[in-house]
């Protein structure tokens, strides 16, 4: 099945996101189809900012170790690293070259506003002329740097520049979501928040991709910190993937480890 057919069969597509080759292979092994990347853990990961446009060559990095994997996967390109079409198409074009699905462009700018909405039409064109078969998805951060502005225009907008897909993080509730939904005729993508709709019932709305963006990074220096705090105290840990579990992820012809001792089972 095509990267594009999973933003369409059945329920929505679980998207998770990976920081580097193990915690990409491990999801692999859990049966997920589709891996995404998340810049602020490619960031974090390297010792440098989110956001700023410091990370092109980790990301391509990361992206050329990813693509050998048995999985589709799609790449967080911040906002493209770059203000000139030419060069995010060159980024597209790079990325395709190794195999990558689709790359996820944002509109959210380090100062905290918002790009111009013509600006990134052309920077969304450039990728989808660069690697036609590349799966754009197009971020609008109306709501994620709350600016208060309504994302339905800006959606719409990069939709006729040729976005596969459109994604409006920071959206929870159910009204606002519906009407993202019923705006554009390509999939929308929605952020997982605890504090918002579950999967069955973003499936409902009609979402169509849901990613989980940092969370997993985040949850992993989580357990760093609880996992060595019950070391110091004395106190049971949980299981955890044994050495060669963690081998086996980086080894040649291998579709990651076993599942993790004690992991729920993914849907496949």
């Amino acid at each position: 099945m095509s990267f594009a057919d999973l933003h369409r069969a059945g329920r929505p597509l679980l998207l998770p996101n990976a920081w580097d080759h193990a915690s990409a292979a491990v999801l692999v092994a859990e049966g997920f189809p589709a891996i995404g990347t998340t810049s602020l853990g490619v960031a974090a990961a390297a010792g440098l900012p989110d956001g700023t446009g410091a990370t092109r060559a980790e990301t391509v990095a990361l992206a050329r170790r990813l693509t050998p994997l048995p999985c589709h996967v799609t790449v967080d390109i911040e906002g493209g690293f770059s203000e000139d079409p030419a060069e995010v198409g060159a980024l597209g074009a790079e990325l395709a070259a190794l195999g990558v699905a689709g790359v996820n462009i944002e509109d959210g700018r380090d100062n905290g506003r918002l790009a111009d909405p013509a600006h990134q039409q052309e920077l969304i064109a450039a990728l989808k002329s660069a690697a036609s078969g590349l799966f754009v998805n197009a971020r609008t951060d109306t709501h994620w740097l709350g600016t208060g502005a309504d994302p339905v225009g800006r959606i719409r907008a990069y939709q006729e520049a040729g976005a596969d897909g459109v994604f409006v993080p920071g959206l929870t509730g159910e009204v606002p979501i519906a009407a993202v939904v019923a705006a554009v005729d390509v999939p929308v993508n929605i952020l997982f928040s605890p504090s918002g709709p579950g999967v069955a019932r973003l499936a409902e709305l009609g979402v169509r991709r849901i990613s989980l963006g940092s969370l997993l990074f985040r949850a992993a220096l989580e357990a760093v910190v609880r996992t060595v705090h019950a070391v110091a105290a004395g106190q049971d840990i949980p299981p955890v993937p044994g050495y060669a579990d963690v081998q086996a992820l980086s080894s040649p012809g291998t579709a990651g480890a076993p599942p993790a001792p004690g992991s729920p089972a993914a849907p496949r």
